[in-house]
């Protein structure tokens, strides 16, 4: 009974409204009638007169709504800066465009109302649009409450707070939007949940072209729920190499090195392989050092131990991992030592820094001992042929 009252009132409301805006066009149009009487004339069942006063109307309404709407947001500003929590000026902000929207609405009912074009279909036009509009708030509202998301998904799990806030907003503007359909379709007079059922074989074909769509939902959610991955990881995942720029519902995007943006299916990373570089707390350094075979074994010794004397001093060498500086072969040009190492740090910039100052300080001892690095070459030995004697013969 309560439901039934209410909609009296909404009824009682809007006819009020309604004969509010007729009385006031009449009268408008009976002046200008009167002073132009040319304006009469009609244009099936239209006077040029409402067909002026409409079109002035609604451009008068488009000219001053972003005034209104700027006046609305300054008042609703002021209300909300003298709370504590910045929330409240997000959501006012937020509410700009849809607020924009509300009065080109306005424009349009006023423009309908002086035309007489009011009938069935047109008012669905209009309630649709109001629907449309009402969601845009919710939608706009959720945008603005982000943060609120955020630190709710943080207590949750801080480390992948932002992927899971920008999956849960996905979600909820999915949910929002779905239910803003159904509802101008309920208004239209659809039964959503009949079409839903009635589609039958189509239904079975829609269900099947969505498999993709559904299996890569589902591959979102489990790289979430693994915590394999994370926005602003540096991953390789099926051939494809990067920094993850965003785990959408159904995509991953990751912007490989050479600054291209991948777009990978999620249930090609939930079912593939991922190296993670980021979660790695150090970096290997491998050197294989050549040096001349003209140095001796006593000054290769010294020099593997002022190497391993400097990496067990260099402070950006790992001290608790493997560590080792050995002779390792006889190599075609070069005796070869083999340097093995990891770094305190895993950021790439770094890692080269240490790396560089490595090199410097390797040099300066492989020189130190008298010794140096090898290029690659080969010897070639002729013990005897038979055309150099020839060749000596005709000479002399």
């Amino acid at each position: 009974m309560g439901n039934e009252e209410n909609l009296t009132v909404a009824v009682k409301v809007a006819s009020k409204i309604d004969q509010s805006v007729d009385t006031f066009s009449q009268q408008i149009l009976v002046s200008i009638y009167k002073y132009f009487p040319i304006l009469a004339n009609n244009i099936y069942g239209v006077t040029y007169a409402q067909i002026v006063v409409a079109l002035l109307l609604f451009l008068f309404i488009l000219f001053l709504r972003p005034i209104f709407v700027k006046i609305i947001i300054s008042i609703a500003l002021k209300l909300a800066s003298k709370t504590k929590t910045e929330y409240d000026d997000r959501v006012v902000r937020a509410l700009k465009r849809p607020l924009m929207f509300s009065f080109f609405i306005l424009g349009l009912y006023i423009f309908t109302s002086i035309l007489y074009l009011q009938n069935r279909y047109l008012g669905l036009i209009l309630d649709s649009l109001i629907i449309i509009n009402i969601f845009w708030i919710f939608s706009a509202m959720v945008n603005a409450l982000q943060g609120v998301v955020l630190r709710a998904v943080m207590s949750v799990d801080r480390e992948l707070s932002e992927s899971l806030t920008n999956f849960a907003l996905r979600v909820i503007y999915i949910i929002i939007w779905a239910i803003a359909l159904s509802s101008v379709l309920s208004l239209w007079g659809i039964n959503v949940t009949a079409l839903i059922a009635s589609l039958g074989l189509g239904g079975l074909a829609f269900a099947l072209a969505a498999k993709d769509t559904a299996a890569n939902l589902f591959g979102s959610i489990a790289i979430l729920l693994d915590k394999s991955i994370k926005i602003g990881d540096w991953i390789k995942v099926d051939g494809v190499e990067g920094i993850v720029e965003d785990i959408g519902m159904r995509t991953t995007k990751i912007r490989t090195f050479y600054k291209s943006l991948v777009v990978v299916p999620n249930q090609i990373i939930a079912n593939s392989h991922i190296e993670n570089f980021s979660r790695r707390s150090v970096r290997r350094v491998m050197l294989r050092l050549g040096l001349t075979y003209d140095t001796s074994s006593e000054q290769i010794e010294v020099i593997i131990q002022e190497i391993k004397d400097l990496l067990r001093s260099h402070s950006g060498i790992a001290q608790d991992e493997t560590l080792f500086v050995n002779f390792e072969n006889f190599g075609d040009s070069a005796k070869e030592i083999l340097v093995y190492a990891f770094t305190n740090t895993a950021v790439w910039e770094e890692y080269l820094a240490i790396r560089e100052d490595l090199h410097y300080k390797i040099e300066e001892i492989v020189a130190k001992h008298g010794s140096s690095f090898a290029f690659p070459s080969q010897s070639l030995y002729i013990e005897s042929a038979p055309w150099i004697d020839t060749v000596d013969t005709k000479q002399n």
